[in-house]
């Protein structure tokens, strides 16, 4: 494994001459999982796009997490035994920062593009179907995925970028260099090819960039600087401060409006120092447009912090939903203090309305945010009295179901309040066994409002839609059980379908349909589906199989368990063998591209039906 020496020239030269020779596709480690090739396919091969491009964190512009043309990840096919590794890139280069060496890791997800016009480089003039990773080293890699009918080039780097010197975090996993932790986007649809990632940089800071995909280079007036006088004068909620750089953690998948002209970039802090973020950048003059703090807070204390790794939401008709960290205790009522709630955004950032949990204020004391499960804008439902709808979890283990319609704008959360029939989700009108009356649904218990913090939390994964053969839609939750309210022990179920259920002229509202009772979850990222259209559906799972407070760099935690499982029972069709899938970062999501799904973690692993 190539060591890249302290300082940015050194590691730009290292990368230069890894995108001159590009990385050989790795030996495949089974033997069922190769398929032989005779010769190297010819660059100039072209690829025929077989589906929707993965440009966002969970697919495409919807983010619903389902991939609908995934003809050749047939459940029958995936349990008959074939289901394996197909390729493996080399592993990206360790990066030495002030004589320590540290490896490259993929915490953000791969996205997926095929038949790109690569201008530069060994593979100039051809048509390519690329992934494209980023790590915590600030370096990208768009790495060629294999024409359709030969897989030769499969792992093979097309071009890299590198966006900076990362800088060791102390906060960060236990002190780790920091360069890229969210998913980049892409935009393909108003100008040309385009990825959009953010980085920090140890001189700098936190900086976005924007990278043709043709060729990795930058484009012009970028990257946009990210600091707290760039945000103070465009706050719509201050006066707030957005702290020094290895405070504040850029964790969630940056996001596009419909037009391509606002590029969204949300914050929050490591270890809880800060409040939450959400930036609007103008692509067309790279400058900061909008911003929004989640609370008017200077002190160095947790506040809102948008942290989720999937990114907020963005609707067709441009408005933004994000879901907040708490707030301090005792904040309450306060003005503009939105802590621990489902925000609503035009596109200019001004709040159109929110949503707060009846027991924010013992969310708030326990540290039971919502954050780390940003919404989901589920397709409108027929037939209710509630057509828009925006689902997401909690670290408490509950799933929200909230009609967007109903979400008006206010200046403060309402009042702290514990009886759950307060509460203004859309629920069930059966009794909750953990209320004893209806309220919010405990997916992944047991209900507590006291524990949920670190490795006692429940659920950090957003929610996958999708819709059966006859147009019944669900979602599907993965998250940690515990065997008891203060318990880091997990224990099944950790992964649930809930059927959004639509009554005739009245409002949608959640209900468990299935579990699995065998698979147990340690600290998985969020689920995904594969289907033949409606049919065939599979769910995806990313575990990474060991507790948040063991870092991925220490050579002691486990490796990730991939899962999947049939999406009709929750039955488990396949889980990938000991220390197949890489050590990944955390919170890392599957994509599904092209007949494979693909992990990215100290590499970029393809799985598939050979």
């Amino acid at each position: 494994m190539r060591r890249l020496p302290a300082g940015f020239g050194a590691v730009r030269r290292a990368l230069g001459m890894l995108t001159r020779r590009g990385l050989a596709a790795s030996t495949c480690a089974l033997a069922w999982a190769c398929q032989p090739v005779s010769e190297p396919c010819d660059a100039a091969c072209d690829p025929v796009r077989s589906g929707p491009q993965v440009v966002n964190f969970h697919g495409d512009r919807e983010r619903l997490g389902w991939y609908r043309q995934a003809d050749a990840l047939a459940p029958e096919a995936i349990a008959a035994g074939a289901f394996g590794l197909r390729w493996s890139s080399d592993p990206f280069p360790t990066i030495e920062v002030g004589g320590t060496e540290h490896p490259s890791l993929m915490y953000a997800s791969v996205l997926h593009v095929e038949a790109v016009e690569i201008t530069a480089g060994a593979y100039a003039g051809s048509s390519v179907n690329l992934a494209v990773g980023a790590t915590t080293s600030g370096s990208v890699y768009a790495i060629n995925t294999g024409c359709h009918a030969c897989r030769a080039d499969a792992g093979r780097v097309v071009w890299t970028a590198q966006l900076g010197e990362p800088s060791v975090v102390e906060r960060f996993d236990g002190g780790l260099p920091l360069g890229v932790l969210g998913t980049p986007t892409i935009d393909l649809e108003t100008g040309p090819p385009t990825l959009y990632v953010a980085s920090m940089d140890a001189t700098a800071g936190w900086q976005v960039h924007a990278l043709t995909l043709d060729s990795g280079e930058p484009l012009a007036g970028w990257p946009v600087q990210i600091s707290d006088a760039a945000l103070a004068p465009v706050n719509r909620n201050g006066p707030a401060r957005f702290f020094d750089p290895e405070v504040m953690s850029q964790r969630g998948a940056l996001a596009l409006s419909g037009d391509g002209e606002r590029l969204y970039v949300t914050f929050g802090s490591f270890w809880g120092q800060a409040p939450g973020w959400l930036i609007s950048i103008d692509t067309a003059t790279a400058s900061i447009r909008d911003a929004f703090s989640s609370a008017p807070e200077v002190a160095a204390e947790s506040n809102g912090g948008i942290w989720g790794s999937a990114g907020p939401a963005v609707a067709d008709n441009g408005e933004l939903y994000v879901t907040t960290g708490n707030s301090p205790p005792g904040s309450e009522d306060a003005p503009n203090v939105w802590g621990n709630s489902l925000l609503r955004f035009d596109a200019d950032l001004r709040l159109l309305g929110s949503y707060t949990p009846f027991n924010y204020c013992r969310l708030d004391a326990a540290d039971l945010d919502l954050a780390g499960s940003q919404p989901v804008l589920l397709p409108p439902l027929p037939s209710v009295s509630t057509p828009n709808t925006v689902a997401f979890g909690s670290k408490q283990g509950n799933v929200y179901l909230v009609d967007r319609d109903t979400m008006i704008r206010t200046d403060r959360r309402p009042p702290c309040s514990l009886d759950p029939a307060t509460d203004a989700s859309l629920v069930a009108p059966d009794p909750q066994p953990h209320f004893g009356e209806p309220g919010p649904l405990n997916v992944f218990g047991p209900y507590s409002d006291l524990f949920g913090m670190i490795d006692q939390a429940k659920m950090r994964s957003k929610l996958a839609y999708f819709e059966d053969a006859a147009g019944q839609p669900y979602l599907l939750a993965s998250g940690a059980t515990k065997s008891a309210p203060a318990s880091e022990q997990s224990v099944p179920p950790s992964i649930a379908k809930l059927r959004v259920a639509t009554p005739s002229d009245k409002a949608a509202y959640l209900t468990v349909e299935a579990t699995n009772e065998d698979v147990v979850f340690i600290n998985p990222g969020s689920p995904f589906v594969t289907s033949q259209g409606s049919d065939d559906a599979v769910v995806w799972v990313l575990d990474r199989n060991a507790p948040r407070t063991m870092s991925p760099a220490d050579p002691a935690t486990p490796r990730p368990v991939l899962y999947a499982f049939d999406a009709a029972s929750l039955a488990l069709l396949w889980q990938s063998p000991p220390d197949l899938v890489s050590p990944t970062g955390k919170y890392v999501v599957g994509t599904s591209a092209d007949g494979m799904v693909l992990v990215g973690g100290d590499r970029i692993q393809a799985f598939g039906v050979p």
